[in-house]
């Protein structure tokens, strides 16, 4: 049986900074709905699940392109925890607006991570570069409505 299309080395490793992002947006948005406390609790906690489920399912998909395009994802924790680039965020309790600001900024750290890699993905395999879109506009909506409930008008 052949192997079909196989990805490069830069593929790989475009595609490996996006699983990390994501796999870490699903660890922060879990952390943050666990501790999160004060007035607009109930529609942020419900708001942050909606954020862990998209990241799981992008994390799964990429890693699923990647086997696809026979590439190895690597979704260790010590990877995860040693190259995400979301800041990191309190182990703590944490108000709904810190909350906000956090999982704002985690959302915007892997969309910018996506955005970062998309076009030596697309060069070399726009299926793959398909996905990151998709991933952007339903992350970018997410930060909207999450941002919108702390920003004046």
């Amino acid at each position: 049986m052949t192997k079909g299309f196989s990805g490069s080395t830069v593929l790989s490793e475009s595609l490996q900074k996006v699983l990390t992002d994501v796999t870490a947006l699903s660890l922060v948005g879990k952390q943050l709905h666990w501790n999160v406390v004060g007035v607009g609790f109930r529609g942020l906690h419900l708001y942050l699940d909606e954020v862990v489920a998209i990241a799981r399912a992008a994390s799964d998909e990429v890693a699923e392109r990647m086997r696809a395009i026979n590439l190895i994802p690597d979704g260790r924790p010590q990877t995860i925890g040693e190259l995400t680039s979301l800041p990191a965020v309190k182990e703590t309790i944490v108000s709904t607006e810190e909350a906000v600001v956090a999982a704002v900024a985690a959302i915007n750290a892997t969309v910018g991570t996506m955005r970062q890699v998309h076009e030596k993905v697309d060069a070399e395999d726009p299926a793959s570069a398909d996905i990151l879109l998709d991933y952007v506009r339903q992350l970018e909506q997410q930060a909207w409505f999450i941002g919108s409930s702390i920003d004046k008008a």
